[in-house]
């Protein structure tokens, strides 16, 4: 299945947090997007590996997404090298992504700069016909995606690009909340960590209202990107 859009995540639940309402917006606009989450978050304090991929198919039905698949790389060990690179590589050439979203290059959580570092080099590499890649015992052309997004995660970034969200907002509130071993849950037993009290759900719908702002609407998600975007109507930005 070749997909118009294909988001990359260090740990289940970063696309939901940080860019579900961009993927929402873009399937409602008949675009085919999937998700690659690079492990399944085996280091996170609350919740277990088994619980987290039962959540992931509860916000995969909420989003409506194409595909998702979970490389099962070392929660927080993860380093980019050749055989992590190609793993990534296999899944751009496979699905032939025209954008990819990533993690921010810099956050509190050290995943996220490393996971948005493994795919900048990745797409890259992506695109070289010497590197050679295969899947399901056949061999695979190169591909490289017309750009990189990086969405913008815990530590604030001044975006570069903001998508409105608005008509998404409450559906993507609904994706985050799938994850109920993680986030806000007032019957949970498990211990508090950063993004599991009431607070954080506050933040990020006002994260989400500060970048709706910027663009004169009231939801919106920011993303990065490491080039000048190029665009050749100026009356269709917001």
């Amino acid at each position: 299945m070749k997909l118009d859009i294909l988001a990359f995540s260090a740990h289940p639940d970063d696309i939901e947090l940080a860019a579900s309402g961009t993927v929402l917006a873009h399937i409602a606009q008949g675009k085919k997007v999937g998700i690659i989450d690079l492990t399944q978050g085996d280091l996170g304090t609350r919740g277990t590996v088994e619980i987290r991929m039962k959540e992931v198919e509860v916000s995969n039905k909420i989003l409506g997404i194409h595909v998702r698949e979970n490389l099962k790389f070392r929660d927080g060990f993860f380093v980019k090298d050749e055989t992590h690179l190609l793993k990534v590589i296999e899944m751009i050439r496979k699905y032939q992504p025209e954008i990819i979203l990533a993690n921010a290059v810099t956050d509190r959580h050290i995943d996220h700069g490393r996971a948005a570092d493994l795919l900048h080099d990745a797409c890259f590499l992506s695109g070289l016909v010497k590197v050679e890649t295969s899947h399901d015992g056949k061999n695979q052309n190169p591909w490289r995606p017309k750009a990189v997004y990086h969405y913008i995660q815990d530590n604030y970034s001044n975006p570069d690009i903001v998508v409105d969200i608005t008509p998404y907002f409450e559906k993507k509130m609904e994706s985050i909340k799938a994850f109920s071993s993680q986030f806000y849950d007032p019957n949970s037993k498990e211990p508090v960590t950063p993004i599991s009290t009431k607070d954080f759900l506050d933040f990020v719908e006002s994260r989400s209202l500060h970048f709706g702002r910027t663009i004169g609407v009231r939801y919106g998600e920011g993303f990065t990107i490491k080039r000048p975007i190029g665009i050749k109507d100026l009356t269709t930005i917001l």
